[in-house]
């Protein structure tokens, strides 16, 4: 059933196997996030690195670059290429960090409780 599943997962539905590195300024809750339109990114290897910010202008999963043809043309840059510098403030990006913050609360709190039973189980003789 799990490899069936895998299989029927089309590429665009898995936006978050393609999450982008945030900037040393926005990984005070996370290190990474999915990339939405309109947020502001900064290219850091390959052929079109500077300091220059760019905008996301569109985020399409299933194509990865264009062609120009003596046009100005959008450029399609590959995830592990980029840091993102700012967000678009919506509710979706605003639920990750929060999302996170409980999932790290609820494997700390299990962990507490398997190291305190396993002492209850260690003092019995």
């Amino acid at each position: 059933e799990e490899l069936q599943t895998t299989f029927q997962r089309t590429f665009s539905h898995s936006e978050e196997d393609y999450v982008f590195p945030l900037s040393k300024e926005l990984r005070q809750k996370s290190q990474s996030m999915p990339i939405q339109k309109d947020d502001e990114v900064r290219v850091v290897q390959r052929h079109y690195k500077s300091q220059q910010i760019g905008k996301v202008v569109q985020v399409y999963r299933k194509k990865y670059r264009e062609k120009a043809i003596g046009t100005t043309v959008h450029v399609g840059i590959h995830p592990s290429k980029v840091v993102i510098t700012r967000l678009k403030q919506d509710k979706d990006h605003k639920k990750i960090p929060e999302r996170e913050a409980m999932s790290q609360q609820l494997t700390i709190s299990c962990s507490t409780k398997k190291h305190f039973s396993l002492l209850k189980y260690a003092s019995k003789p």
